[in-house]
């Protein structure tokens, strides 16, 4: 049985999966090789403890105890030599997870069990330098951001992995209130990303060509489809509206839709300007200093009322 818990990177995925463990009762060692990181991340996870706090979704006196059960690391050996599961949370970059998890196969004892929480990267490809018993211990498990809120986590089984290491990793999950998709099939993306891609470049295409406003495509999105998505997947929709509906709705708009390769230019062209959204105050939208703080608020309330909604209608 998993006891003891390590995560690996405490940027922005990082310290919310160990928040998410230590909210469920675990013992996590955080570790984080960038002093500037490591000093500012404990006052990051209390900020929104409280937050969480104040939304009413854990107990004010929690508090204390939840970070008491985060431990910092500056040296991985001292982080991972004692825990029973590892994930880690670095940049997505194959050669970087190639020599982490190699270092990991030593580091730590035969049973730990390690993850990589990427969407984007062979699974395969990352456990190259690993030992055979190992890949039968080693797995993604993918998490959607912030970590601390969103419910979904997906885990592969691709084919390497030891049955009864996924039905315990699987029970982990679910003891700390998550959501779990089985992915069955090394693909980039996973599925909830490749679900998200296929509507995001439908978007994108719809902004390029000028066929209405941002504000009016979110809108179109939010008071349309992701309205009923916010309770309901895309094959349940599908059986409530009909199946051949579906499919000649399909057969008419399918055609005549983006079905570009690469992302969107009109996407390129604003990173190349250097507006990447809210981190750079402009995106599609304009987001003033006194505005970024409060919009991302107003975000995660939302993301909130969806977590509290939701536990009333998981089948």
């Amino acid at each position: 049985m998993i006891k003891r818990v390590a995560v690996l990177g405490a940027g922005t995925m990082g310290h919310g999966i160990a928040e998410a463990f230590a909210m469920g009762g675990y013992s996590v060692s955080l570790y984080e090789p960038c002093e500037s990181i490591r000093d500012r991340v404990k006052k990051t996870i209390r900020i929104e403890l409280e937050y969480l706090a104040d939304q009413e979704v854990i107990r004010f006196e929690e508090i204390g105890n939840i970070m008491d059960r985060i431990r910092l690391f500056d040296v991985m050996k001292n982080a991972v030599h004692d825990v029973d599961y590892v994930i880690e949370a670095t940049p997505e970059n194959l050669e970087l997870k190639q020599k982490l998890f190699q270092t990991l196969d030593n580091l730590c004892k035969p049973h730990t069990i390690l993850a990589s929480n990427t969407s984007s990267l062979s699974l395969s490809e990352m456990m190259l330098h690993i030992t055979p018993e190992r890949k039968t211990r080693t797995m993604i498990c993918h998490w959607y951001s912030p970590a601390h809120i969103m419910p979904l986590v997906e885990l592969s089984n691709f084919g390497n992995l030891n049955e009864a290491v996924y039905e315990e990793i699987e029970k982990l999950y679910r003891r700390i209130n998550k959501q779990t998709v089985k992915v069955k099939k090394d693909v980039p993306g996973l599925v909830a990303n490749r679900i998200q891609q296929g509507l995001a470049r439908e978007v994108f295409s719809l902004i390029e060509q000028e066929i209405a406003s941002p504000e009016d495509i979110d809108k179109a999105l939010k008071f349309g489809p992701a309205f009923r998505y916010a309770t309901a997947g895309q094959l349940e929709i599908a059986d409530m509206g009909g199946l051949d509906i579906w499919a000649t709705v399909g057969d008419n708009l399918l055609s005549v839709m983006d079905n570009r390769q690469e992302a969107s230019p009109i996407l390129k062209n604003m990173v190349n300007q250097g507006k990447l959204g809210i981190k750079t105050g402009e995106g599609f939208f304009s987001y003033s200093d006194k505005e970024i703080e409060l919009k991302k608020k107003k975000f995660n309330n939302k993301l909130i009322l969806q977590l509290k909604t939701s536990q009333h209608y998981i089948d």
